[in-house]
């Protein structure tokens, strides 16, 4: 799907096809649309759909006529029927008059722009726009690793309760979400940092502070990524080792009940054994098998004490 946007007096509204100033969204474009347009604007088609490939890495490329920006940015994927958090790259095409984002996903961070939702926005200015994007990109990032990070919340306080399967699975599910991230949010700093380098794209002072403050987001991101990581460590060892807590206090639990089962058992067997009467004691008294399992539960009595002092029950 192709439109055309474009924003005249601060407000943005959608054209019929590329003229002067326009911005191209590109959402997982069919191969002949993508085809017709780069032809149109003179773009190699494989830079035109670079983004739409999972495995490409974020870089800058400076062509004749146009530059290619590719960053990567968070993207929600079902995973085993349920919400997971991946990245997908977003292409960035600065050309003559044109800026085309080229994305395989309907992300909300260029649904904001659409939505009129960003201040001083303007598709005329592209190096500020595209500086905007890479700073929705960062605060994106920021906003889903909160939501990853509450997520590990609700796990750590079921701990207490009774943790199952489950959260096992969710947490390693976090923790390889926030790898991703990482590994992303590095190559997105390259990228800023290149950006930073090239005299070819022309920068004005109110751009260098924004590029600025979209290097402070992105750095910002990376460190809240390394502390949740951290955390999601923490709170895997600790759901460690409340498991093997439980296993050792059911183990205990076994080995009393073992312990004091086996005492009835012992006497049982002693006078279950085919010897002369005359020589098992009590035998042959009046109430022998009464005072045989009177002195049975008084002995487990005693040892479930001694047990239940020794803290194994």
């Amino acid at each position: 799907m192709i439109k055309y946007y474009r924003t005249d007096d601060r407000k943005i509204h959608e054209e019929e096809g590329p003229v002067a100033g326009v911005w191209i969204n590109m959402c997982n474009p069919a191969i002949p649309e993508g085809e017709k347009l780069a032809k149109e604007l003179g773009i190699d088609i494989s830079d035109l759909f670079a983004a739409l490939d999972d495995e490409e890495s974020s870089r800058v490329e400076l062509e004749d006529g146009y530059t290619l920006i590719l960053v990567d940015i968070p993207a929600v994927e079902i995973r085993h029927d349920k919400e997971a958090y991946t990245t997908v790259p977003l292409g960035i095409i600065l050309a003559q008059d044109t800026i085309i984002t080229v994305c395989s996903v309907d992300t909300p961070i260029l649904q904001s722009f659409i939505g009129g939702r960003v201040k001083e926005f303007s598709t005329k200015k592209k190096l500020r726009f595209v500086y905007q994007i890479l700073f929705r990109v960062a605060s994106y990032y920021q906003t889903n690793l909160r939501i990853i990070d509450k997520k590990r919340t609700e796990i750590e306080e079921r701990i207490d309760d009774n943790t199952k399967d489950a959260d096992l699975i969710d947490l390693h599910a976090l923790e390889s979400t926030l790898v991703y991230f990482a590994t992303s949010l590095r190559a997105n700093a390259v990228v800023l940092d290149r950006l930073t380098r090239y005299k070819r794209l022309e920068q004005y002072p109110d751009d260098k502070d924004l590029l600025g403050d979209v290097i402070v987001e992105n750095q910002q991101a990376i460190e809240m990524t390394t502390i949740y990581r951290d955390i999601i460590n923490g709170t895997r060892d600790l759901m460690s080792s409340v498991i093997d807590n439980r296993l050792n206090n059911v183990m205990k639990t076994l080995t009393s009940i073992t312990l004091v089962m086996g005492i009835p058992t012992l006497v049982s067997g002693i006078y279950g054994m085919n010897v002369n009467s005359r020589w098992v004691p009590l035998a042959n008294a009046t109430h022998g098998f009464g005072i045989i399992c009177l002195l049975i539960v008084i002995v487990c009595i005693a040892l479930l004490l001694i047990l239940h002092r020794k803290r194994f029950l």
